[in-house]
């Protein structure tokens, strides 16, 4: 009788943009941007900031968004999962400072807490764990909608006296520098949806661009001032631990409570992955603007947060796959199939 082999699944659910993102660090590190050069850099990430909100205005079909609010329970349900529960616990683990995070790394968490929820890959899981699939893209897509708004305010109630720099200039930058943007997207829609449609791929370019060039500025910003000497591998463990923890509560959350709720099967999947997970597309231009020259350290907690969210949904979502039943009415997502896990497009 043959002896059971270990075999190593030969893709893993890391996303391949997590690795440019990380390569984007590390040239900060190495080659900072300073002087004139630095200059370019945050003029340029100002510029990729505004072209990004742009293109998700010009993205979301405003149809949807309405037809998508019929289904309040479910939207409240995930906005109070990300934009209530989630702050919640952001401002919980205060507590762990300074014995477990710094002020700075405990800054960057509680931004993380009020970033707003993803689109791409929450529909990707939900598709895989055989979930509604339709709610998922209407709760991501009014997450992001409503967290243009609300994430820029929450960071000025909770986060003015934490070294962030809110003030009304700041909100006025937030709504020239994303808000005007998106409702620009949107009005010009009708317009630029055909050629959108048919440059989606180097439109995804130039979105992983832009994010690449706001990472690049932030942390080059960051390096030039020096506060990457205060993070120690103790305390980048302990934030990865926080995080785990954050990250199974809003899990458990999600998915039990949903349950008794009374949502369906379909919608209970679809809520556990949207109201449970964060945006780096959206945080990380917002903590640009937000954040200034103290980015860097802000965004580091989305950062490692997002490819975590991603590896255990992955597993999660396959578990889902493998406890659907077959009988129709299930909520279950139609055909196609969906990518695996470590094929997911784009962050989101």
């Amino acid at each position: 009788m043959r002896r059971p082999r270990l075999t190593i699944p030969s893709r893993l659910p890391v996303d391949g943009f997590i690795l440019a993102l990380v390569g984007t660090v590390g040239l900060a590190m190495l080659l900072p941007a300073r002087g004139t050069a630095a200059t370019v850099a945050d003029d340029a990430s100002t510029v990729a900031v505004a072209l990004l909100f742009f293109l998700y205005g010009a993205r979301l079909s405003t149809r949807d968004a309405v037809d998508g609010m019929r289904r309040w329970r479910l939207h409240l349900t995930v906005l109070a999962c990300t934009f209530l529960i989630f702050p919640a616990l952001g401002l919980a683990a205060r507590g762990l400072v300074p014995y477990v995070l710094t002020q700075p790394l405990y800054t960057g968490l509680l931004f993380l807490c009020l970033v707003p929820s993803t689109v791409q890959s929450s529909i990707a899981f939900t598709s895989m764990a055989r979930g509604n699939v339709a709610a998922a893209i209407c709760a991501g897509s009014f997450s992001s909608l409503v967290g243009i708004v609300v994430t820029p305010l929450l960071a000025a109630l909770l986060l003015g006296g934490d070294g962030g720099g809110f003030s009304a200039d700041s909100l006025v930058a937030i709504a020239l520098q994303l808000l005007a943007p998106f409702l620009a997207g949107q009005l010009l829609r009708r317009w630029t949806v055909g050629f959108l449609t048919r440059h989606k791929k180097i439109l995804g370019l130039v979105d992983r661009g832009s994010i690449l060039l706001v990472v690049y500025s932030a942390f080059s910003a960051g390096m030039v001032a020096g506060i990457w000497h205060q993070i120690s591998p103790w305390r980048l463990l302990g934030l990865l631990a926080v995080e785990a923890v954050l990250l199974a509560l809003m899990l458990t959350i999600t998915s039990y409570g949903s349950g008794k709720a009374g949502f369906a099967r379909g919608d209970r999947i679809a809520i556990t992955f949207a109201g449970s997970k964060k945006s780096l597309a959206a945080g990380l231009p917002m903590a640009s603007v937000l954040f200034g020259a103290q980015a860097g350290t802000a965004v580091l907690p989305l950062m490692l947060f997002h490819q975590m969210q991603l590896m255990v949904c992955a597993v999660l979502a396959k578990r889902y796959a493998a406890q659907a039943p077959d009988e129709p009415g299930t909520g279950a997502a139609p055909e196609p199939q969906p990518r695996r896990s470590g094929t997911v497009a784009r962050v989101s």
